[in-house]
């Protein structure tokens, strides 16, 4: 399968690949190459990743590479509140796939909280995280076919909140109806800043919605993707 003719917004480029291990190879080495650019330099460097099945050869991939893991914070983009226990939670996914062999020692940032309602567990994981070195110095972001991305829902009452970048908080709880579960995100002020930004996505259904977004790239509501189009991102794109 090609990936369909996009008429991709200024400050959006695509890399694309026949199959989903190439596409998760090239990100890895990319990845790893902005972190390393980074860590050339005093001080962390800080990853925001997605969850789901999508990135986890990409996870595999980039826990190899030869890093100064021990200086490099991975928080999640978004998580479903359940606790690590669940087959649904995203930070169960990072410690299997990612934080293994060299990336064991990089430092992990859950946002899940036992006990507390997402909302309570927003505001703490947003006050942990203060201590990272903002801004992010990469972020790999995933792709709904309702053009959600991380869990900025086009459904979710706390839309505008968590894309309002006059708003303090890097972290935001959100209900979205359509889902099963309540979820936190990290807000667009968290994610926007990123030194590297990056759409992982793979199939025809999702290159069928990224068409769709980059049509209409001015209605963010409908599709919170749109926002990340407009300041420019690469997409790493398989069949």
């Amino acid at each position: 399968m090609k990936m369909p003719d996009i008429a991709l917004p200024d400050g959006v480029d695509l890399v694309s690949a026949v199959d989903a291990h190439s596409v998760a190879s090239i990100l890895a080495e990319k990845i790893a190459g902005v972190l390393a650019d980074r860590l050339r330099e005093p001080g962390r460097a800080s990853l925001a990743v997605s969850g789901g099945t999508t990135p986890i050869a990409f996870f595999e991939l980039l826990a190899e590479k030869p890093l100064d893991w021990s200086r490099v914070d991975v928080v999640l983009v978004d998580e479903r509140w359940v606790p690590e226990s669940d087959p649904a939670s995203n930070a169960a996914t990072v410690r299997r796939y990612l934080l293994q062999g060299p990336a064991a020692s990089a430092t992990f940032w859950p946002l899940w909280r036992d006990g507390v309602s997402p909302q309570q567990g927003a505001a703490l994981a947003d006050r942990a995280l203060a201590s990272l070195a903002w801004p992010l110095t990469a972020v790999v972001l995933g792709l709904g076919t309702d053009g959600h991305t991380a869990s900025l829902f086009p459904d979710a009452p706390e839309l505008y909140q968590a894309l309002d970048t006059t708003r303090p908080e890097r972290v935001c709880a959100m209900t979205p109806p359509s889902q099963a579960q309540a979820r936190v995100t990290l807000t667009l002020r968290a994610l926007a800043a990123a030194g590297f930004r990056a759409l992982h996505i793979q199939g025809g259904s999702k290159a069928e919605t990224l068409r769709q977004a980059c049509e209409n790239p001015d209605d963010v509501a409908d599709m919170p993707i749109r926002v990340f189009l407009k300041l420019g991102l690469r997409v790493f794109w398989s069949a």
